[in-house]
């Protein structure tokens, strides 16, 4: 196979003149921190979420710190987190003091209700949710199962922004409000690599109007309402810190992005569906290598699209085959490496290989291609040429 001469990153964001000007705009007025950008970002991304409480903040993880924290997670709770995610998400449970409790997942990447369902005990105070790659979990069953033991629910939805179940949006108040869950909150990621982008950023989305507030409040600092005016015309010096809250405050600088990026989502989406499908098409076939799931009652915005090897089939393992495509000049990545095989956590809650089969399993086997809208067309059957041409390589 003829190598390319430019490498292919694995994953590049997509930014144009509109965000080139919102941002110069932003660095004339003078206002660079959170101001009038980021609040007209947030009231953007209410009207196309369906969700009138949206929190910008500088990430997903302090999204997901912010939530846990508003609902009271101290030491001595337990929090249900996946094992298959970021380190990030559980990470927020144990800077609280508290535990996170790790479960499986199934073939689709994503938690299973039965998973959930048999980690709750006495001591379960929340759980966490990731909606992996940009498809969302079995919400109305996992929802049930919250309702019934009166838990709130946090959503990681990182890789899921204008993802779709059952006809809503992912955090839409319409989602929120499926099985009677007492508390819904759900946490967006608008990294570089994400779907959108502001650079770093996030977004916390509730149909609570008292939970929002709580967390307006922590997200900085904790300081008494519309304090970022207090350097403004309209503002005053005075201010109290009603909670001890955080610096988690998203700036205009990163909202002047974001307010454009917005515009362009659904265009972003559309593109990464096209190219899955093109992948689709061309692995599904393919004895060696399984294609991720598909659920008929939800859209998949693949963030993410990651195969699995059948590693039966092929005389080489999966990071020598990560290798050759890097040597092929295609960048590609694991998406994750299970928390419960992370050292701190094996070293502090006591888990191990073998505890999570499902998750381990897919572990061993799974790489991202490459899938982004700065792709062109001849970028993706040129990592489509290369899988076959590796797979035919070391086919047993």
């Amino acid at each position: 196979m003829k190598k390319r001469e430019e490498f292919l990153p694995f994953a590049l964001p997509f930014l144009g003149i509109e965000e080139e000007k919102e941002i110069v705009d932003c660095l004339r007025s003078g206002w660079i921190t959170m101001g009038p950008k980021t609040k007209k970002f947030e009231q953007q991304f209410s009207r196309y979420i369906e969700n009138r409480n949206a929190i910008a903040v500088n990430s997903c993880t302090a999204a997901l710190h912010i939530a846990l924290s508003a609902l009271g997670i101290s030491r001595g709770d337990e929090v249900i987190v996946p094992t298959l995610t970021f380190c990030s998400t559980a990470n927020v449970v144990v800077h609280l003091g508290a535990r996170p409790v790790l479960v499986d997942i199934g073939e689709d990447y994503n938690v299973t209700p039965e998973a959930i369902e048999k980690a709750i005990s006495k001591n379960t105070k929340a759980i966490i949710i990731v909606h992996y790659g940009g498809q969302a979990c079995n919400i109305k069953k996992i929802y049930e199962i919250a309702s019934a033991h009166k838990l709130p629910i946090i959503e990681d939805a990182a890789h899921a922004v204008g993802a779709q179940y059952l006809g809503n949006k992912i955090g839409s108040a319409a989602i929120q409000h499926i099985g009677n869950v007492s508390t819904v909150i759900t946490c967006f990621s608008f990294y570089a690599t994400k779907n959108m982008t502001t650079g770093e950023g996030g977004m916390i989305v509730t149909d609570n109007d008292d939970l929002a507030s709580r967390m307006r409040l922590l997200v900085l600092h904790g300081m008494s309402k519309d304090a970022w005016k207090r350097y403004a015309s309209a503002g005053s010096w005075y201010y109290e810190v009603v909670l001890p809250g955080y610096k988690y405050n998203m700036t205009d600088l990163q909202a002047a992005l974001g307010i454009h990026q917005l515009k362009k989502l659904e265009w972003f989406i559309e593109k990464r569906q096209y190219f899955a499908k093109l992948y689709d098409e061309a692995f599904c076939n393919l004895d060696e290598i399984d294609i991720p799931v598909r659920h008929n009652d939800r859209t998949h915005t693949y963030h993410l699209y990651a195969i699995r090897l059948k590693l039966d089939k092929l005389k080489i393992d999966r990071c020598q085959f990560i290798e050759e495509l890097r040597e092929l000049n295609i960048g590609v990545s694991v998406h994750f490496i299970p928390i419960h095989l992370h050292p701190f956590y094996m070293r502090n809650f006591g888990y191990r290989r073998g505890d999570f089969p499902v998750a381990e399993n897919i572990y061993d086997r799974i790489i991202s291609l490459p899938l982004y809208p700065k792709m062109k067309e001849d970028d993706i059957k040129y990592v489509i040429d290369a899988i076959y041409y590796l797979v035919e390589k070391h086919k047993k």
